[in-house]
């Protein structure tokens, strides 16, 4: 796929259903007692991952209509063993929280995935785990395939997030729903919230209090949870794509409808106000749990500006796209605290100063800060970035391709499916120059 200089985006768009909400509804609904409707839900390669293994652990789920998910829960404790290895493919997403679920489990479960995923490491989320009482085995001590044998008597326990992850936040949460007695997570990170919210809505026996600026939530395991009919919102960092795209691109305004609007994920969202971007808010409303809105935007002048390191976990899927952001920047732009981007679906840190770089970008980096020499001129493009099969830097590399004197190309588009199925879809409606040849 390729893209071309491009200018007056406009239209009104819907983006796919949130992905992370999406996980964490297919699986909470999944060892729910009785049936649960969800509409909307994600059908990216990721969540199609979540739900072929909560088929293999035994839950009923079908699509009764493209947009409604039917979904009938075997029951907290009702997991079965899965008959063969579990392939997650490219979803770190699916693999960690999955972990977390079957870690209180009697059961053991064999987890594999696609060549990105296996060198992505685990250790940092199956270590926690074992205080349920679970062991598990790691290729070379830290990488995929897994094999995880879960508790037959799982013990509660208190832990402390060592670092900026919500993924090993939720699995612990997740390992809790099955535990007799309180296990407690200690949050100072104001890590996305998306499992404590949703905890709360099928029912569990869940605490949440603030010490300190330190969040923690405690869970009473062994309470069933309900089924439900919920709606997912749509995907914030997806929407940032269309959005930067609408603000960079000349005498650009569009509408972003249903987008989801978390404090635990809205970084982004006051990063572009600060940077003097044109975007409104309205139609403020709650779905499954969530504060939901529609967003205009406009062409904007962009300033650099320096962004806070406290600000890093509310928007770490994001780094990639406002980088391009910046680079249409008056001035300089800070990242910094974002060493978690190496961890990611690929070394992002490393990603972002490739396609900066090769588009003529001057950029600097140190330790966990990358900083970027904006200019408001197009880029001279005339490139192919490698994405090493990562979504948000392939539709990184088309976005700036927009605003670049000759066309960018990236060696791999299948990889958007994992997170963005309509991508090109949405993109072509407001008017963007994108090519599948």
């Amino acid at each position: 796929m390729k893209s071309i200089s491009s200018k007056k985006l406009k239209g009104n768009i819907l983006i796919p259903g949130d992905k992370s909400i999406s996980h964490r509804l297919v699986i909470l609904s999944s060892i729910a007692i009785g049936h649960s409707n969800i509409k909307g839900i994600l059908k990216s390669d990721d969540i199609m991952k979540t739900i072929g293994a909560m088929k293999n652990f035994g839950a009923s789920i079908e699509f009764t209509n493209p947009l409604n998910c039917s979904i009938k829960g075997v029951g907290l404790g009702g997991l079965l063993e899965p008959n063969s290895a579990l392939d997650f493919g490219n979803s770190g997403t699916s693999a960690r929280l999955i972990m977390g679920l079957s870690a209180s489990h009697p059961i053991t479960t064999i987890f594999v995935g696609d060549k990105s995923l296996s060198i992505r490491p685990m250790n940092r989320v199956l270590k926690p785990l074992v205080n349920f009482g679970s062991n598990y085995s790691l290729r070379k001590d830290n990488y995929l395939p897994a094999i995880l044998k879960g508790s037959d008597n799982p013990i509660p326990f208190s832990f402390e997030l060592g670092e900026p992850s919500a993924q090993i936040k939720s699995a612990v949460l997740l390992g809790a729903l099955n535990t007799p007695g309180i296990t407690t997570v200690k949050d100072k990170f104001n890590t996305r919230d998306h499992t404590e919210r949703l905890l709360g809505l099928y029912g569990a026996n869940i605490n949440i209090t603030k010490k300190r600026n330190v969040k923690e939530i405690s869970i009473k395991g062994v309470n069933e949870l309900k089924g439900l009919d919920l709606s997912v919102p749509g995907d914030p960092s997806s929407a940032l794509f269309p959005i930067i795209a609408a603000l960079i691109c000349k005498n650009s305004d569009i509408m972003v409808k249903n987008v989801l609007i978390n404090p635990t994920r809205d970084g982004a969202f006051k990063v572009l106000k600060d940077m003097g971007a044109d975007i409104s808010f309205l139609n403020h409303r709650i779905m499954a749990a969530e504060e939901v809105c529609d967003i205009r935007v406009k062409s904007s002048n962009l300033k650099g500006i320096d962004i806070p390191r406290r600000l890093a976990p509310t928007m770490i899927d994001d780094y990639p796209i406002l980088a391009v952001a910046a680079s249409m920047a008056k001035g300089k732009t800070y990242f910094k605290g974002i060493n978690e981007l190496r961890f990611k679906e690929s070394d992002r840190f490393a990603g972002i100063l490739n396609l900066l770089e090769k588009n003529g970008v001057r950029v600097e980096s140190k330790k966990d800060t990358i900083i970027i020499h904006g200019k408001c001129e197009l880029k001279k493009g005339g490139i192919k970035i490698e994405t090493n099969l990562d979504h948000r830097m392939a539709m990184s590399a088309l976005i700036m391709g927009l605003v670049s004197k000759n066309e960018v190309k990236i060696d791999n588009s299948e990889t958007i499916k994992t997170s963005f199925p309509t991508f090109y879809k949405v993109m072509i409606k407001i008017g963007a120059k994108l090519s599948k040849k």
